[in-house]
């Protein structure tokens, strides 16, 4: 009887330092080089420019952040990193050149789309598009 206590306040005990874990993983600070985020958006966002980055996102994004940009893509639960809820007033209130950064560059299960997307205004397309998901 004992045992059986011990292993389940251990199990317990586990789960609750790999869910702190986890947590502590996804708060990890990304920095952004100063020049970069303060770069200035080079296109301005319009109906065009939203319409162009949505069909970006769809392409290379919404498998990991989803669709519609919860961080719920169909990969998401892969990854040892829960994709950024792109819909956050932490996320949004980045600046465009820190997400044109983070995009280009990547990080950890991020992958780096500057090859991906080669054009610099495809990036900020799909900046664009990401303003567009505020809650």
């Amino acid at each position: 009887m004992k045992t059986n206590l011990l292993l389940a306040t251990s199990a317990v005990a586990v789960s609750i330092l790999s869910v702190a874990f986890t947590s502590i993983q996804q708060t990890k600070p990304w920095p952004v080089p100063e020049k970069s985020a303060k770069m200035a958006n080079a296109v301005k966002s319009s109906k065009q420019s939203i319409a162009d980055g949505k069909s970006l996102w769809n392409l290379h994004c919404a498998s990991c952040h989803g669709k519609t940009g919860l961080g719920d893509g169909s990969k998401a639960a892969q990854l040892k990193t829960q994709p950024e809820d792109m819909t956050k007033a932490a996320l949004q209130s980045q600046s465009d050149g820190s997400l044109f950064y983070k995009i280009s560059e990547g990080r950890d299960d991020m992958p780096s789309f500057k090859k991906k997307i080669p054009d610099a205004d495809d990036i900020w397309n799909v900046v664009n598009y990401i303003r567009s998901l505020k809650k």
